[in-house]
């Protein structure tokens, strides 16, 4: 799920509509899994900030923006939430348990 201003306004209602219909539901944003989705895997917001910070500060001493490289995001956040795995009986395996950055429960 991707967080629109109509999904964020709404998110408390939308993961309570699917946690009880038992969809299982995966999310770019650390925040809607802290609300009640299952899942989030996505890049580390805080590094793509400072990885747009460093860019603009080169631009602003000069560099020329098409001079510069592209970047892909190199760290990724896996959150998961205990909570709605109980909730839909899901069980989540220890492996993954183990390498999640943030495990709700």
């Amino acid at each position: 799920m991707h967080p629109t201003p109509v999904i964020v306004t709404n998110r408390i209602r939308i993961t309570a509509l699917l946690t009880e219909r038992g969809l299982l539901t995966i999310t770019g944003s650390k925040a809607l899994a802290r609300d009640g989705i299952l899942l989030s895997y996505a890049p580390d917001s805080v590094e793509s900030w400072r990885g747009a910070a460093a860019y603009v500060d080169r631009i602003l001493r000069g560099a020329n923006p098409a001079d510069l490289p592209v970047q892909r995001p190199t760290k990724f956040e896996l959150v998961i939430n205990l909570r709605t795995a109980k909730a839909l009986n899901l069980a989540i395996p220890p492996t993954l348990l183990a390498r999640a950055d943030e495990v709700m429960e």
